[in-house]
């Protein structure tokens, strides 16, 4: 069973999947109605055109996300900014800033995680479309 990277999603569209360090995809089942069924390395399935075309192999480098940062330059050198947290910030800044020394964020027990523009994140908020999803998961087991 061959791996493969550098996949596209329509033909001759140019490679859109299976492109970051130390991925492959594998062929599940082989094109028989002009369509291979692929699984990529998030564990997801998905149908692709067979002409579609692709590289063989294991894209470099595994190791990409291992290498550890020896300095907060090194970051800023990749082009990442320092992360700043909201409770450090003023109230202008972001909605858990100000208080008086190392306090929560408001109310008895601390506001609920929120991200600068107010919207909820982290504790199991779901911010994708649940209809979109069932959508596209009934489509794909159409296609089985």
């Amino acid at each position: 069973m061959f791996m493969y990277t550098n996949i596209e999603m329509n033909p001759g569209q140019g490679a859109k999947l299976v492109r970051a360090a130390g991925t492959n995809a594998k062929i599940l089942k082989e094109p028989a109605s002009g369509k291979c069924l692929i699984k990529l390395p998030s564990g997801d399935t998905r149908w692709i055109n067979a002409r579609c075309r692709a590289t063989i192999g294991t894209v470099s480098n595994p190791s990409h996300g291992v290498k550890k940062l020896y300095k907060a330059g090194q970051s800023r050198w990749l082009g990442i900014r320092p992360k700043v947290r909201g409770v450090a910030m003023n109230p202008c800044d972001h909605p858990h800033g100000g208080g008086e020394g190392k306090s929560k964020s408001s109310g008895s027990r601390g506001r609920t995680s929120v991200s600068p523009w107010g919207k909820p994140c982290k504790g199991g908020y779901k911010s994708a479309s649940v209809k979109k999803k069932k959508k596209r998961l009934a489509a794909r087991e159409a296609k089985m």
